[in-house]
């Protein structure tokens, strides 16, 4: 079901789960016993619209628990540090992509396959206009087998090759996985593209594929709310 909350054209995706659109990307609000969770913030400047998203949906502006931050690119993280500092939440990203969240280290670059290049130039073209994701805190580094409590058991997986710290996060009782960039669907599913190590993300593609999961929450792309799992298995097949 598509609306408009906060401004915003929302997906919801399960009773508990919805997607925020961005010009470039997505980001997914889940309700949980005690609050909300989000994974992932969306570019820069979208701060004030996620809060009025979320209060269209319910929440206020404490009810935001944690951000959970998939990967350490613009897109996923632009509006994480305005938003925990709002709201309280507490910032969890892979450790690996810890640092690069909190502004101390550089982003490494990908490594562009040559029909890449193109696409890579368009999309910063796009958001050319966009300033920097300031700086934010990481307050748990993740890493592979954590678990968080988000009234169902919510399992970490570390899937690096898209950068080195991306993790992406599975509810096996719901059956749903988060991919972050390592899975997109655009316009099928596939493997996402700007990998700083494509073997690595091949690898993570593959693991994640193996889940039994029936829906796939994308960074890009349409959510698949059914049989997501054998959807990711029949794209695998074809990924080298």
């Amino acid at each position: 079901m598509i609306l408009t909350v906060g401004g915003m054209e929302t997906t919801q995706v399960t009773d508990n789960i919805w997607m925020f659109r961005f010009p470039v990307g997505q980001a997914y609000a889940l309700r949980l016993p005690d609050g909300w969770a989000l994974v992932d913030t969306g570019l820069p400047g979208y701060d004030r619209q996620i809060l009025d998203a979320l209060r269209d949906l319910g929440a206020a502006p404490g009810d935001l628990r944690e951000i959970l931050l998939t990967h350490s690119h613009l897109d996923h993280t632009g509006s994480a540090a305005p938003l925990a500092a709002a709201t309280g939440a507490r910032v969890l990203a892979g450790t690996a992509d810890a640092d690069v969240i909190r502004g101390t280290a550089p982003e490494p670059p990908p490594a562009l396959l040559d029909w890449e290049i193109p696409i890579h130039a368009a999309v910063h073209e796009q958001i050319s206009d966009i300033p920097p994701a300031p700086p934010c805190p990481v307050d748990r580094e993740l890493a592979d087998g954590d678990t968080l409590d988000w009234g169902e058991r919510a399992r970490v997986l570390h899937v690096p090759g898209h950068t080195a710290g991306g993790i992406a996060l599975h509810l096996p009782d719901s059956g749903v996985l988060f991919t972050g960039d390592t899975i997109a669907n655009v316009p099928h599913v596939m493997l996402g593209v700007f990998n700083t190590d494509r073997p690595q993300a091949v690898a993570s593609f593959h693991r994640q594929a193996a889940l039994d999961v029936e829906t796939a929450c994308f960074g890009h792309g349409e959510p698949l709310l059914t049989g997501a799992g054998d959807a990711l298995r029949a794209a695998g097949k074809e990924l080298r």
